[in-house]
């Protein structure tokens, strides 16, 4: 499941961290990938005990947290911290690759990047090119989605997809990354249990409560129960 979520960073936490990225120590992102990957990687990445990156991740979690959508899209369990890349100049794009499907924190916690997401920092009409296209789950090169979206905007997108960040052939492309180990970790289930959700919001604000909706939230909770890891 793709799913755009608005306004993870408000216009606020945008300009600070913006500030925050001026004069940033920028290194080479192949440092974070996996074999295959590092082998199309060409950005630069912050490193995640700077500053920068420190206080654009608090804003980042921040902004999860109070975001409906993304907490019933992705029923997370852990979440892997957030780092900042830049694509511009001669380190300007990021070929086809998958996500490795474990990342180990600093601490030996191991997270199962069950979802991919990417926070915009920069605004489309910043840079031209730097769609991030998002092909089919398993290999597939049908259905392709290319993603650009409005600054603090977020997209959420299956982990096991493959992924790529088109050229930026001018001005300068800022993001922010990290997985998430879902609860649920079928994407199927995840899929069912949102769709019936989103369903189950539009049923109330149409009828409001009643016995129907909440049998229907049982199912929901005991579905949950049944395919949760915990």
């Amino acid at each position: 499941m793709q799913l755009t979520l608005p306004d993870i960073l408000h216009a606020s936490d945008l300009q600070i961290a913006r500030g925050l990225l001026v004069g940033a120590p920028w290194a080479d992102g192949k440092g974070s990938a996996g074999s295959q990957a590092a082998q199309v990687k060409n950005n630069n990445q912050l490193p995640y005990d700077c500053e920068a990156s420190q206080a654009i991740s608090a804003m980042v979690f921040r902004g999860l947290e109070r975001s409906a959508l993304f907490l019933t899209a992705a029923l997370p369990r852990k979440i892997f911290p957030p780092r900042i890349n830049r694509y511009a100049g001669a380190a300007n794009h990021y070929g086809n690759h998958v996500d490795s499907a474990i990342r180990t924190l600093a601490d030996g916690q191991r997270v199962r990047s069950d979802i991919s997401c990417t926070v915009f920092l920069s605004e489309p009409g910043e840079y031209v090119g730097g769609e991030l296209t998002i092909g089919e789950p398993g290999g597939e090169t049908g259905g392709e989605r290319r993603v650009k979206l409005p600054a603090g905007h977020a997209v959420l997108y299956p982990g096991n997809s493959v992924h790529q960040v088109q050229p930026v052939t001018r001005g300068e492309r800022l993001a922010c990354f990290f997985w998430i180990e879902s609860l649920v970790r079928s994407e199927e289930q995840r899929r069912l249990l949102f769709d019936m959700d989103m369903a189950l919001m539009q049923l109330r604000q149409a009828y409001g409560e009643s016995a129907a909706t909440t049998a229907l939230t049982g199912s929901y909770h005991n579905l949950l129960r049944m395919w949760a890891e915990t």
